[in-house]
């Protein structure tokens, strides 16, 4: 027995209401995210906003001196190891200004909201110099390694060119990885919620929100952030532990001042690649943590690297004491003088 025609008209609409339905599902409805990872005291805002504050001025201050030390001394620009240190301080002042004066503006208002645009900027800007900075402490490593265990092959194998080369494959290894991570977050939809239990926007968060099946986006997560800091971090480890084998017989000598150095590196790796492991190797571990652990990698590692590396180098407070006498004989100078 056939259908009618006009039940089976009756039935077209439906259908394609389905259809519609079924496509919607696919597209992303949030426009912005909420934090939910600031205080809601109007005076612990106030409080935090002046702690927050004084972090970045001494972030932006503090590497902004290395930078110039670096460059105002031609003999320490020479030197592939403040080289490095010198772009240390770029990337250490990069990631500092990706999410913290977002924050200050949060917290000097009532606002609590980002875009969606926004928050993917956050995030490809955070993995790009983030991921930069995890392979330059491993070249910075390298350098070293090269220095003590090869000292008579170092001219050679870190010359001038070969040292560009290298800086420009952190960068370029930098963007590798941040474009990886932007691109599985731009195939998820987001259609509700849109809040975040941090104060800026990052990976493990953001994925949780996806309105889809994210089993096997966190675990390209995992092998991307995650095992980037883990391989990093073992080569950093490994290539110090032959360094301290190789000066094991002459620490009463200059091993003391090798062993300073690399004190003040293992220090600012630590704090860096630690924080990193906590939010990207476990993304199943509490808010708290990866709250505690942000905090520490955005705002307190950037803000503690140049006084690490200035408060242990003797190279680099005698330059910047140099630096410091050139300002005050050119802006006083001496009886007699025009």
């Amino acid at each position: 027995m056939s259908v009618p025609l006009s039940e089976r008209l009756l039935d077209f609409p439906v259908l394609e209401q389905e259809k519609g339905s079924a496509t919607s599902m696919n597209t992303s409805t949030v426009t912005e995210f909420v934090f939910l990872g600031l205080p809601h005291s109007r005076s612990i805002q106030l409080l935090l906003f002046l702690l927050v504050l004084a972090c970045y001025m001494a972030i932006l201050l503090g590497n902004l001196l290395i930078v110039v030390t670096v460059h105002a001394e031609p003999r320490l620009l020479q030197s592939p190891m403040y080289l490095f240190l010198g772009n240390l301080s770029i990337i250490d002042t990069a990631v500092g200004s990706v999410a913290v004066p977002k924050m200050l503006a949060e917290l000097a208002s009532y606002g609590k909201t980002i875009s969606l645009g926004g928050c993917m900027t956050q995030i490809f800007f955070l993995h790009f110099f983030g991921g930069s900075e995890m392979l330059l402490l491993t070249l910075m490593a390298y350098d070293r390694y090269v220095a003590i265990c090869h000292p008579l092959m170092y001219m050679t194998t870190m010359n001038r060119s070969h040292c560009r080369r290298l800086l420009v494959s952190c960068w370029v290894g930098g963007l590798i990885h941040s474009s990886t991570q932007l691109v599985l977050l731009l195939r998820l939809p987001f259609c509700g919620p849109n809040k975040l239990d941090n104060f800026y926007c990052d990976v493990p968060q953001v994925v949780k929100l996806a309105c889809a099946d994210v089993y096997v986006t966190e675990i390209l997560m995992v092998a991307n952030s995650g095992l980037l800091s883990l391989v990093c971090l073992f080569i950093v480890l490994v290539s110090y532990a032959v360094i301290l084998a190789t000066l094991r017989g002459y620490f009463r000598e200059s091993g003391r001042k090798a062993l300073s150095t690399y004190g003040s590196h293992l220090t600012v790796v630590n704090l860096v690649f630690v924080p990193c492991l906590f939010v990207y190797l476990v993304p199943s571990s509490s808010s708290n943590v990866d709250k505690m652990a942000s905090i520490f990698y955005t705002i307190v590692t950037p803000a503690l690297n140049p006084m690490i590396y200035t408060l242990r180098n003797r190279e680099m407070r005698e330059a910047m004491g140099r630096l410091k006498n050139q300002c005050i004989f050119s802006h006083f100078p001496a009886k007699g003088q025009k």
